[in-house]
Formats: C-alpha cells, structure tokens, sequence
C-alpha cells in the first residue's frame, strides 16, 4: 500500500501540498487533464524550481485564463464535482477537502455552509489547489495520508474589517482535533519576497474576499496569507485549503511512520524566511503490512462512525435527493431514508447519515436546515469494512471507472461506478442496459473476479 505523509511543520497552504507532490513525480499534464474537465479553459498551472532558505521546491503558479471568472458557491463547485469526469477517488477527497472547508466557513461566519461563496478567481484557485492535490495523489497511487503537527503562525493579519489573530477564523475551525504548533519562533519575510508564490502576481487583491459570502468575513483569499500586521511575526503560515487538505486527506497526525521510502517531494511556499525554509515536503512509501490497516481508511476491518437520525413527517417527498445530496456534501460517508409510520398512523421517512466524529456537526447541521425535523439523533456505530481500490476498463474505446472490494489481497467483489458507465453510454449513444452488460464482460476480462487478486 502506498502511503504519503506530508511535513507540514513549517505551515502549508493548497499550492505547497500539490507541489510537493508533483515534485514527488506526479505528472503535471494529468494534473491538468483533470483541471480541464472540471473547469474547461479557466486556469492553467506551472511550475519553477526555487530555493527557500537554502532548499530547493517545486513552486505551483495558477494562471487564470479567463477574464472575468463567475462567482462560485459551494453547492456550485459540490454539483461540477459530482458531474465532472474525474477519478472517482479525486472526485472523493475533493468533495471531502470542499465540505470541511465550507463547514469551517460557515460556523467561524454564522452562514449556511451553501451560502459560502468562492468568489472570482478564489474560486478558481481554490479548485486548482484542491483538485490538483487530490488527482496528484491518485496519479501517484496514493491509497492512504498522515501528516505532521502543523505550523500556524503567529501575530497578526490585516482582514476585512481590521486586524485578527493568528491563526484565522476558518482554521481555528479546522484545527479541532489536530496537533498544533505556533512557530512562534519563525521569523519575518525577507524585505523584498519573492514574487512567484501563492498565486501574488497573478491574482491577489487585498481588497477582494474572494472566500466569503458577504456578510463580515475576515480573510482574502483561501490560499493566500493575509497581511502581516505586527512587525517581527510570521503572521499567517497555514492557509484554509492547505489546512482543509490536511484535515480532509489524512487519518492521522504523527512523525514520520515507517515506510520503505520511495520518493520525496518537496513543495515551496512565497515567501523566503530568515529562519527556515518555507516549504512542505512529502515522503512517499510502501507501508509494512502489519501497519497498513490502520494507515488506511479504506482498509478491510472495522471503523467508528457516528449515525445520525431524524424522523420526518410534513415534507414534499420531492426534496429528498437535494437533502440526501446536502448530507454527503457536508462530510457524510452516507446517506438514505427508510419509510415508517409515525403516531396517528401518518406515513413518514427517518433520515439517516454516516459520518465521521469531525463532521458530525456539520451534518446534523444540514439535517435540520434541509429537512422540518426539530431534532437530530446520534449514536455511535462500528462499521466493517472491505479493502476498497479503484480501477477502469474500456468499452468501445470508453473509460468506465471500476471500485473493487477485496479482503487480504483477493477480490470479494467488483462493480463499474454507475455515473462513469451512463457516461459512456451516452457517449457511445448506446442503452445504459447493454454498456452494463459489456462493462461486466470487459471487468471479468481482466480477472477482477471473485478470488482474483485484489
């Protein structure tokens, strides 16, 4: 199993992640494949070696190739996920990264997590950092993630509406549960920074919250450090995307774990400290056996969740999919109804959602803002779990996207992802029925069967 654990002990931020990994070897040209299916013409990366104190990086450039690029929402940028044709493990972790960023966004600001915005070029930038870091990992084959304590910063930011602490609202938010540091003893940037770092001379506005809903949000740019307003500080050195990221893709915070190293990335940052380098490193390993269940969250064994429940009896029947659809936008691993009949003999559905320890407010939240319910139910469960990898197949020249389950190295069972195959159905112009029938040929074709190896 292949594992990536990230050193982000000196900060991170969305653009540093995603070019530790593309100078671990992922290819930059898949990276952008995926880019361009999800927003078509709109940005194009580059990348330049550089030195941070003494270290050489890989430095990620967003170029926006549109001039006036649309406001985002989350649900927008939930819905063109979904509807992308993306690896469905890069659709995952992204829509996983997309949800606790606009969670955390939502409870530091006291908005619904759908009104936050990703306004103009944040939104896109937003994308490519986190999109990009999720196609990367699963161009490297990356099955699971661990990452170091963080590094947060220290001092004082200039905001919209005057100067904040470090770290900011959102990150707070998203550091529940995480080992923390604050660096305090890194010091200031260069007088004279360099200009090819978080996206400064493409697109930053200092004036422009390109994050936010408008109501008073404090912080300009997801992936963009706000000013520093205490001289002598490092001010901020974890970004939210690059602090979502961590959040959404790792399932752990420890050291270096044992791993049969592979490669190593090494990710830079804008500015260049007296201090330290400014730079997030990747490691890239085979994980010993004996480890890798508990490294990764798809493993075969068991994994504690919560389930939550609401019963609901007054609602148009109708809104159920958006509901259901919310439910897993905010972090929910799943979602479904299951009819009864409450008091009085009235016909009725109780709501039920999977999710991890992390989101379990953000759901319940989505349960009692989508739905009449007047309360949320919670219980904690155990889940048994299949190893769960994915692969493709080729119908008539058409990628169809395949999960297969296995236990202890041989297949237990294996299925096309049904969007994937109506996809090439309606490419092909062909019956969903009959590319249903020739995927499950083609899967048994190439021995992913039960007793194959997995």
């Amino acid at each position: 199993m292949t594992h990536a654990w990230f050193d982000v002990s000196a900060g991170v931020s969305g653009d540093m992640l995603l070019g530790a990994l593309l100078d671990a070897g992922a290819q930059l040209s898949g990276v952008q494949e995926a880019l361009d299916a999800l927003v078509p013409g709109s940005v194009r990366l580059e990348v330049e070696t550089v030195v941070r104190g003494g270290q050489r990086g890989t430095k990620v450039h967003v170029r926006v190739l549109v001039d006036e690029p649309p406001h985002r929402t989350w649900a927008s940028i939930r819905d063109a996920l979904r509807a992308a044709p993306l690896a469905e493990l890069t659709r995952g972790r992204a829509l996983a990264t997309f949800a606790r960023l606009a969670s955390a966004e939502a409870r530091a600001h006291g908005i619904s997590a759908d009104d936050v915005h990703f306004h103009e070029v944040g939104a896109l930038d937003s994308i490519a950092d986190v999109v990009g870091t999720c196609e990367a990992l699963t161009l490297l084959g990356v099955q699971s993630v661990s990452a170091s304590p963080i590094a947060l910063g220290a001092g004082r930011v200039r905001a919209a509406h005057g100067s904040i602490p470090v770290p900011v609202p959102a990150v707070t938010e998203l550091m529940r549960g995480w080992r923390t540091v604050a660096a305090s003893s890194f010091g200031v940037a260069d007088p004279a920074p360099h200009h090819h770092g978080h996206h400064v001379p493409d697109h930053e506005r200092a004036d422009t919250h390109h994050d936010h809903h408008d109501h008073d949000h404090n912080h300009h740019d997801h992936d963009t450090p706000a000013p520093v307003t205490t001289p002598g500080e490092p001010g901020e050195l974890a970004t939210p995307t690059g602090v979502a990221l961590v959040r959404a893709l790792a399932t752990r915070c420890e050291g270096v774990p044992a791993l049969e190293v592979s490669e190593v990335g090494v990710g830079a940052g804008s500015r260049d400290f007296a201090t330290h380098p400014n730079v997030v490193r990747v490691i890239l390993g085979q994980v010993p056996t004996a480890t890798a269940s508990a490294l990764d969250p798809h493993s075969s064994g068991r994994d504690g969740l919560v389930e939550l429940r609401a019963n609901v009896d007054d609602m148009d029947p109708r809104l159920w999919p958006a509901v259901l659809d919310a439910c897993l936008g905010a972090g929910a691993v799943d979602a479904w109804l299951v009819p009864i009949v409450m008091k009085k003999g009235r016909p009725a559905h109780t709501l039920h959602a999977l999710a991890p320890e992390e989101v379990v407010t953000a759901v319940a939240d989505t349960m009692l803002t989508h739905t009449t319910t007047l309360g949320v139910r919670q219980s904690p469960v155990t889940r048994h779990v299949l190893e769960r990898a994915f692969t493709t197949v080729r119908v008539d020249g058409q990628v169809v996207q395949v999960k297969v389950a296995s236990r202890d190295g041989l297949i237990v069972h294996s299925a096309a992802e049904f969007e994937s195959l109506a996809d090439a159905a309606r490419s092909l112009g062909r019956p969903q029925a009959e590319i249903a029938q020739r995927v499950t040929a083609a899967i048994v074709a190439a021995g992913l069967i039960p007793g194959g190896q997995g």
